[in-house]
């Protein structure tokens, strides 16, 4: 099969034909529509997150397809289902799974990292009976691939961590994938959204997906103008870039007893180690919430919303490419350039 293959750590991905995924008893093997290219990959091409320990290895993690073939374990899927691939892979048997927490599995494998990737013709997905989901027959691929990874990242954040309620103001720091995603559902919640970003094509970009104000933190003390804007701080504010600014700034944004939500993955060292305003936490009584992916379960809510016309991930969607082209769509995301989600849909 074809696939954009890592071989070391921030050199270009090769191109090239390789071996074909081999099928498990419990697995998989999946003839892929669309994958999404995300932050969390130029995190990986980069060493982060220390998932990767091996090359050559195949990134990417937002994926939907057709199944290809079945192991003779499995019982949910067969030959031409439709399919969309939670990259949060768990093992169904830790505690945190029995309750419902995928995300937060003992043994947790995540797509692309733990276990090669969606840049190539087709994929191996095991314990798939547990891993996989059908996809609704009104989604087509290139939204189910829009939603992969930053806009269910973005849902189980803003909705389940975040608890974000009708009427609240809500500030997000950073317009690319996740940040779109996350204003687009609190909107959809209900919520008065504020988008901050350095660039203005973002932000109209932000716009259009529901914020009612933009804040270029370029040009405006952002904190200063949210709290201007909200007359008193945002209820629920989220970093959705990972930077030490940001953070900082989020948490600087907030009213009192308001919830910073961290759905960005910081490139600082220690695991991301971060200075906090503890003393504003302390007299604000504020809270901080880390949100992680998303579990399985909650995926229904959410295709039941993109179903309706609730929610439109693929909206989120501005280019589409081919495998061929993608170290430069990795060159323009590791610039920050561009605007919204990129997507292969040429394998």
């Amino acid at each position: 099969m074809k696939a954009a293959v890592l071989e070391a750590f921030n050199e270009p991905l090769v191109v090239k034909q390789v071996s074909d995924p081999i099928l498990a008893p419990d697995g998989v093997i999946l003839k892929l529509e669309a994958t999404g290219i995300c932050r969390s990959d130029l995190h990986g091409w980069h060493g982060g997150l220390g998932a990767i320990k091996t090359f050559p290895h195949i990134l990417g993690h937002e994926m939907s397809g057709i199944v290809q073939e079945v192991g003779k374990d499995i019982r949910n899927f067969k030959k031409g289902d439709r399919v969309i691939v939670p990259f949060n892979q768990g093992d169904g048997v830790c505690p945190h799974c029995q309750s419902g927490h995928h995300n937060l599995c003992d043994n947790l494998k995540m797509v692309g990292f733990h276990i090669d990737g969606g840049f190539a013709e087709y994929i191996h997905i095991p314990n798939a009976d547990l891993n996989l989901l059908h996809l609704p027959e009104g989604i087509d691929f290139l939204t189910a691939s829009a939603m992969g990874c930053r806009f269910m990242t973005a849902f189980h954040g803003v909705v389940s961590r975040g608890n974000v309620r009708p009427g609240e103001w809500v500030a997000v720091y950073g317009s690319g994938g996740v940040g779109l995603s996350a204003i687009q559902i609190a909107t959809a919640a209900g919520a008065n959204v504020i988008a901050v970003d350095i660039a203005e094509d973002k932000l109209d970009f932000a716009k259009q997906m529901g914020a009612v104000a933009a804040v270029n933190s370029k040009e405006t003390n952002a904190p200063q103008a949210i709290m201007e804007l909200t007359k008193g701080g945002a209820n629920l504010s989220i970093d959705a870039l990972g930077i030490q600014d940001t953070v900082v700034n989020s948490v600087m944004s907030l009213a009192k007893r308001g919830r910073h939500l961290q759905l960005g993955v910081s490139s600082n060292p220690q695991g991301g180690m971060t200075p906090v305003p503890v003393n504003l936490m302390l007299l604000k009584e504020l809270t901080l919430v880390g949100s992680a992916g998303m579990p399985v379960p909650e995926y229904r809510e959410m295709l039941q919303m993109v179903e309706q016309g609730k929610l439109a991930p693929g909206k989120l969607v501005t280019k589409q490419i081919a495998l061929d082209d993608i170290n430069a769509a990795f060159e323009e995301m590791n610039n920050y350039a561009g605007v919204g989600v990129t997507v292969i849909t040429k394998f």
